[in-house]
């Protein structure tokens, strides 16, 4: 899509194909990439110019992918053209305190030599992995890429059409909508949302410091928010820190020097002296669940289908089981010779995610609820509980394996 002359004869045909999907940012490639591989044509509509996608500079927004993501990635091409850039997560180190007083001494770790798989999972930044997805489908003869904007749909018996801002129609038998919290293809499809904002906004920024990480990502519960620190090559790792809106916006605004000034007492000593790399990012934090994963003629994906605290880091992977699972659903039901996009083949898919999702929903809303606060007796309980864990290997094994996303109904693309 780099040629102009290739756009402008794309942007003028009369788009046929099997699978439209309707958004550009990760799970709407990875799906196309699984789907092509089965033989079908893919077209993937994304709003977003190509070249703010692929020219990414470094942001430290990143990803932290469970083991279960990076099988998946490797199935469909993508994971051999990022894997020197990832960081393998070794521990995962979770504890709960107040700024300046350091942690409790009651804590969770979770070593990755607990299980025989290997690393629970890895850190990939954002700019990485949405560079090879790009790659990836402009390799692939079966993909084809449109950037311009949906602004209408419509579902009929043996096939949908979608209307571009270009006066452009693109005719499908299955529209998937990957297209984030606020999806204009759930809207259109008449799909509602339920959600709740939480008061918090998140502040992310690139860290560099003076000790090495060791592949340990933490966690830090402080009762305005948690704090996440996650490790990326070298001595570089992301935050992800909750405060509540208002303290957001006035961190967010002080220069860099004032900003590390208010993260110390947060980040801690443990890998010596800290500053600032890149930019600093914020954005509020809500949940936002479709009422319905499908509709005639449609599919969600990702955000589109669930919008997840970002306290146990779960968003991208629980869209890349959805990923997994949507085209598991699609190519059993070729096999069969059914209509894959027929209601009775779309209520499977459902069937396979709602439960999944939903329960990982409340589980991150009941953990950001339970230690975003100051009340001395929840604190005594999740210390205690805590403790508790961290002693019974059993149990700790099991939160380690669900870490690293082997628990559940996998898709086979999942299942290494």
């Amino acid at each position: 899509m780099d040629n102009p002359a290739r756009t402008a004869i794309l942007r003028l045909m009369m788009h046929d194909t099997d699978i439209a999907i309707v958004g550009g940012g990760l799970n709407g490639p990875a799906l196309a990439l699984a789907l092509a591989r089965t033989g079908l044509s893919v077209t993937v509509i994304d709003a977003l110019p190509e070249t703010v996608r692929k020219n990414a500079a470094f942001d430290g927004r990143s990803y932290a992918l469970a083991l279960a993501s990076t099988r998946l990635l490797a199935a469909i091409g993508i994971w051999d053209r990022v894997r020197d850039n990832a960081q393998p997560m070794l521990e995962i180190k979770v504890s709960d305190g107040r700024a300046g007083e350091g942690p409790s001494p009651f804590f969770m770790h979770f070593d990755h030599a607990e299980i025989e798989e290997g690393p629970m999972g890895h850190m990939l930044e954002d700019r990485f992995l949405r560079r090879a997805f790009l790659e990836a489908m402009a390799d692939h003869p079966g993909i084809t890429q449109i950037r311009d904007t949906v602004v209408a749909q419509q579902a009929e018996a043996q096939g949908a059409s979608l209307t571009l801002a270009s006066g452009d129609t693109v005719r499908t038998r299955l529209i998937v909508g990957s297209d984030g919290r606020a999806s204009g293809t759930a809207r259109r499809a008449g799909i509602r949302r339920t959600g709740w904002g939480y008061g918090q906004t998140a502040l992310v920024a690139a860290i560099e410091h003076e000790l090495p990480h060791n592949g340990i990502a933490h966690q830090f519960f402080m009762p305005p928010g948690p704090l996440a620190i996650l490790p990326l090559p070298g001595n570089v790792s992301s935050i992800v820190w909750s405060e509540s809106d208002q303290t957001a916006r006035e961190f967010l605004a002080l220069d860099d020097a004032d900003f590390l000034k208010v993260l110390r007492p947060r980040f801690g000593d443990f890998l010596g002296d800290i500053r600032l790399r890149g930019k600093r990012y914020t954005y509020p934090l809500n949940l936002t669940l479709a009422n319905s994963l499908v509709a005639p003629r449609v599919a969600l994906i990702g955000d589109a289908a669930h919008g997840l605290h970002p306290i146990a880091g779960q968003g991208l992977n629980a869209g890349l089981r959805d990923v997994g699972a949507l085209a598991q659903v699609i190519a059993d039901a070729r096999h069969r010779g059914e209509d894959f996009a027929a209601p009775d083949v779309l209520a499977r898919y459902q069937q396979w995610r709602r439960f999944d999702t939903a329960t990982l929903a409340l589980v991150t809303d009941a953990t950001n609820r339970l230690f975003s606060n100051d009340n001395p007796l929840l604190r005594l309980g999740r210390d205690l509980g805590m403790g508790a864990l961290n002693a019974w290997p059993k149990l700790r094994r099991g939160f380690i394996r669900e870490a690293a996303g082997l628990t559940g109904d996998l898709p086979d693309l999942m299942k290494g």
